[in-house]
């Protein structure tokens, strides 16, 4: 279930604001990086935005990456760990990325982008990307294939972990490098366009064990 797999990627968290305060905080942690960028951003930016004491911030998240991840992830929607297989791969994937609380959510392109541009250089941003962001993500990606694979819809010899990364990878390109909005229509043809027929193709000479023809260049 993925749900375990969740929960061993996501630990114990500090309590929970309660009443509507963690949803103020958590969008005023999307306003600012928006307006003044991840690097330059602080907790008490986010405090003053927020009309919350700087305090109240530090009981729930240990810094600003936890802080501005959590914000994000919740911003672009979080997998539900128990979200029902539909009984195809097309429908699970667009169940999973699609609709209101979809991953093609929208979010600011100055938010996301000043992330990916940090993610490199920050030890604590990379490592709250990956226990509230993407770990959850990824885990809900690999029930969903290896459900599909166990029903056969996937074609031997495939490699689960690169047909996985193509949605993201495609996504990823279409709305940092491109500098396009990302929106259903666009995950749909990806799915169906990418990710199914790579699913349905045949085994590699390089995955089968044959080593791939060299091309040999001469001097001119």
């Amino acid at each position: 279930m993925v749900s375990t797999a969740v929960s061993a990627v996501v630990p114990n968290r500090r309590p929970r604001i309660e009443g509507d305060r963690e949803a103020e905080i958590l969008d005023a942690a999307v306003r600012v990086p928006a307006d003044v960028g991840y690097d330059r951003l602080t907790m008490d930016m986010v405090a003053s935005e927020a009309r919350a004491g700087k305090a109240t911030l530090y009981r729930r998240w240990q810094n600003k990456a936890a802080l501005v991840v959590d914000a994000v992830s919740r911003a672009k929607g979080i997998p539900s760990p128990d979200m029902p297989s539909t009984g195809t791969l097309r429908g699970d994937l667009l169940a999973s990325w699609c609709g209101r609380e979809g991953w093609s959510s929208t979010l600011p392109m100055s938010v996301m982008g000043g992330l990916m541009t940090a993610l490199h250089n920050d030890e604590e941003l990379g490592a709250a990307f990956r226990e509230i962001f993407s770990g959850p993500r990824q885990a809900l990606a690999r029930r969903v294939f290896e459900d599909v694979r166990d029903r056969g819809e996937i074609a031997d010899g495939v490699d689960l972990d690169l047909v996985m990364s193509l949605l993201p990878a495609v996504c990823v390109h279409h709305e940092f490098v491109l500098n396009r909005a990302l929106d259903d229509v666009f995950v749909e043809r990806v799915i169906d366009a990418v990710v199914l027929p790579a699913c349905h193709a045949e085994q590699s000479t390089a995955q089968a064990g044959v080593e791939p023809a060299r091309t040999v260049r001469t001097a001119k």
